[in-house]
């Protein structure tokens, strides 16, 4: 059976989009997917997870029981209908242009006993970024669970994507001098399955501490503007028959190797800071 999407429109006004992700980093859209396609993408979530975790280095540690995965776009059975979602390339195309590449296709699986993280960006603003006030990549996140506030929910500080933290000493961890400006722009966020997100992954943000006794697996799919060189730090990869049968527009964006037979990723994305100042 065809699982399908809930009607959207057809059109998205790019100043919204913009004027979202400029201002507070972060935009989402509610009900984008029916909860029975979150439900196949959760049972993809967990074979995947299952093979990581026989693998050595399978699973790359984000902090205490909170471990992210890199996949392979071809292994997830709605990768499609995301990546072609109008809403998906509507934000894209506002914010990094027609010729925007994905480079990332991953989940993020804070546990129970996840602790609450520092804040942080994912990676140093660019150039582009700080000096030139342009945004130059984009993380999209869809919850596979309802999330609710003992789950460790993320939680976000808008506006904080033009911080210049690296003049504090460290381009992805601003000094707990900084927190009182965060913890007081703090949201937290609370999505339901369904929902998507996208935002600047520069923004400073952070997991909270997992109390419940559930995981709260997010896929995230990262895409870059042509200025950016995230796909550097991935390894997407996808087989001659799977590329072969994608939209020309879809393979036009993936940003990925073409290989005979699926390889074992080797995670690269290490933010070392999460792994050894996690705190409660």
């Amino acid at each position: 059976m065809n699982v399908v999407l809930k009607p959207q429109p057809t059109l998205f006004d790019a100043a919204d989009i913009m004027r979202g992700l400029y201002g507070d980093g972060i935009i989402g859209l509610k009900g984008a997917f029916e909860r029975r396609w979150v439900e196949r993408l959760r049972e993809d979530i967990d074979v995947l997870t299952a093979e990581a975790q026989a693998r050595p280095g399978g699973l790359l540690p984000r902090g205490p029981n909170r471990f992210y995965v890199e996949i392979h776009p071809e292994r997830i059975r709605g990768f499609l209908d995301l990546v072609t979602h109008p809403w998906v390339v509507a934000v894209c195309e506002a914010v990094l242009g027609p010729d925007y590449s994905i480079v990332e296709a991953g989940f993020d699986i804070p546990g129970p006993g996840a602790l609450t993280q520092p804040w942080h960006r994912d990676f140093a603003s660019p150039t582009e970024t700080l000096k030139g006030r342009r945004l130059t990549s984009l993380a999209f996140n869809i919850t596979t669970v309802d999330v609710t506030e003992d789950m460790g929910p993320f939680q976000i500080a808008p506006g904080t994507q033009w911080d210049d933290i690296a003049a504090h000493g460290d381009a992805m961890f601003p000094p707990k001098s900084l927190y009182p400006r965060y913890e007081a722009r703090a949201q937290t966020k609370l999505p339901q399955m369904g929902d998507i997100s996208a935002r600047s992954a520069l923004t400073i943000h952070r997991g909270t501490a997992n109390r419940s006794d559930k995981a709260r697996p997010v896929f995230v799919l990262g895409v870059d503007g042509p200025e950016a060189n995230n796909a550097k730090h991935h390894d997407l990869q996808v087989t001659q028959p799977y590329h072969d049968a994608l939209p020309a527009e879809v393979r036009r964006h993936l940003a990925c190797r073409i290989v005979h037979e699926l390889e074992f990723i080797e995670q690269a994305h290490v933010i070392e800071g999460l792994t050894m100042a996690a705190t409660e």
